[in-house]
């Protein structure tokens, strides 16, 4: 039996394969075509794993772009496959906190690794992938340079989680001398307390994993530790957890 999951994100395209024991990961950038992004997922997974197309009993898709992907043999939200792939790597889980491109999810679960409840920001950019790009590029960095040259022992305060405003806000923070650590350790601090506000909104139940692009931010990590009071697990696949819990889902429902 072999399974193809997909999780179509607004920055990048992640692909697992499944089969038997054996797993299959590629990423791709999503670019303005999400099809072609999945697309080349589908081809560069058959390729690696050395399989064609009619070998694939199921292709599930998840993320911003699920609908694009022709060839899907069926679309799952992104909560229910971050749920299943969590599940299977860390069984003890309970609560989940994941940071994309665009969004900001929470996610509980019970020990079968289906949703309780979750909670979701997808009005703004705001704790998101995104807002931390926008801020990378404001002080002339990469946002995977960002925990490097942060300094969280002076954070600087950040007022304003709006993009906009805060773009404006570190351009004068950076005018009045301001050191880039210290405003680096300013912007996690303010993603981490946003996060984690919404995380205790909706209750923390047992361990707390922490998936998406974001979590491999060890500034973030460290900030959402602070701010929730407990250790947070990184998966060392913490990008593909959507793709894994996707390919996953398609095995469960051939089973």
């Amino acid at each position: 039996m072999i399974s193809i999951g997909l999780d179509i994100g607004s920055v990048a395209a992640k692909g697992v394969l499944i089969q038997g024991g054996r797993q299959y990961q590629m990423m791709v950038p999503t670019g303005w075509s999400p099809r072609t992004a999945g697309e080349q997922l589908i081809d560069d997974l058959l390729q690696s794993s050395g399989h064609r197309p009619h070998d694939v009993h199921s292709i599930v898709v998840t993320g911003y772009g699920r609908v694009a992907v022709m060839e899907a043999s069926r679309t799952v939200t992104e909560i229910k496959c971050h749920a299943r792939g969590v599940a299977e790597l860390y069984p003890q889980i309970r609560t989940i906190i994941d940071i994309g491109g665009q969004d900001s999810k929470v996610i509980q679960i019970d020990s079968q690794g289906r949703v309780v409840d979750f909670a979701m920001n997808d009005k703004c950019a705001a704790g998101t992938g995104r807002f931390l790009q926008v801020m990378a590029n404001a002080l002339g960095l990469d946002v995977s340079e960002l925990a490097a040259y942060e300094d969280p022992e002076q954070a600087a305060t950040i007022n304003s989680m709006c993009t906009v405003f805060a773009e404006s806000e570190i351009i004068g923070l950076l005018a009045q001398g301001v050191d880039k650590g210290s405003i680096i350790a300013g912007l996690h601090l303010s993603v981490g307390k946003r996060v984690a506000a919404m995380a205790k909104r909706l209750g923390i139940a047992g361990e707390v994993a922490f998936t998406g692009g974001v979590a491999m931010n060890q500034g973030v990590k460290r900030s959402l530790e602070q701010e929730l009071g407990c250790k947070v697990l990184v998966p060392e696949v913490c990008q593909f957890t959507g793709a894994l819990g996707a390919a996953l889902i398609g095995l469960d429902a051939a089973a």
